[in-house]
């Protein structure tokens, strides 16, 4: 099914908007009630829920930067780029479902992380998995939303390769 117009866009808008709630929920409830750096581990030591505040990018990334450079990387280059992603994918018809969802979960942690640095100087991260060596940094849930963001427009990409195989194969018999 296929939105189109004014409801295409409700329901955008409706999802970044169910998308930074969520993560902004959690962020609160790890400020409220964990502490700093205290530690609570889960599933035979695989998951761990700690309160960490991050003051750079991924994985701390330009925290040591000075101002203004701080500022422009960090705050003003992403409100530019979540804007203009926002402004495309809802006025670009012609996008996908799943590339138009996948681009607005990236908006909305892009935008949920924003938030957080804009208004308490830094990013609430809480959440460590590790399997063995594997391990992730320690992240949240705005993270979580941009890489199924990017999983879902790398999914729309695939799919529409496949299609454009299938298509060929069939001009081809003909």
């Amino acid at each position: 099914m296929k939105l189109k117009g004014t409801t295409r866009i409700i329901v955008l808008v409706l999802i970044l908007c169910l998308n930074l709630g969520c993560d902004q929920v959690t962020k609160s409830m790890m400020r409220a009630h964990i502490n700093y750096y205290d530690q609570y581990r889960f599933f035979n030591d695989h998951v761990t829920l700690l309160h960490v505040e991050n003051t750079g990018a991924f994985l701390s990334l330009g925290a040591e930067l000075v101002q203004p450079f701080r500022f422009i990387l960090l705050t003003l280059l992403p409100v530019l780029a979540l804007f203009g992603g926002l402004v495309y994918v809802l006025i670009k018809k012609n996008l996908g479902s799943l590339m138009s969802v996948g681009i607005i979960f990236c908006i909305g942690g892009g935008l949920g992380n924003l938030y957080d640095r804009i208004v308490h100087g830094s990013v609430t991260d809480f959440l460590h998995i590790k399997f063995g060596s594997l391990q992730t940094g320690i992240f949240n849930a705005a993270d979580v939303s941009i890489m199924i963001g990017f999983g879902l427009i790398l999914l729309d990409a695939f799919l529409k390769k496949g299609d454009e195989k299938t298509a060929e194969a069939v001009v081809t018999e003909e």
